[in-house]
């Protein structure tokens, strides 16, 4: 699966890229039908909160998720645990129970 982080009006520090990858590639563990992630790091205008968008290419769809927190940790826990919801709903679909 190939990644893409891409940090907007900021530069992310490897240690918070390291651990959006850790935590987006753990999700191959789900349904390994990937083609690609996108993983988007925003600071919001109020420079409290921080935005994390996450959009996995599945064959057929893309699924898409957008969370804001405190932290970019935070929010990509966030993402991370209502992107397995849904990957476990789709592989059920298509392979049953």
């Amino acid at each position: 699966m190939d990644i893409r982080i891409q940090s907007v009006k900021f530069d992310a520090d490897a240690k918070l890229l390291a651990f959006v990858e850790k935590k987006v590639v753990k999700l191959e563990k789900f349904f390994d039908g990937f083609l690609n992630a996108e993983v988007t790091l925003s600071l919001l205008p109020d420079n409290l909160n921080k935005e994390v968008k996450v959009r996995l290419q599945v064959p057929g769809e893309d699924i898409y998720v957008s969370r804001n927190a405190k932290t970019f940790e935070d929010a990509t826990i966030e993402c991370v645990d209502i992107l397995k919801g849904q990957l476990v709903k789709m592989k059920e679909k298509k392979f049953g129970k």
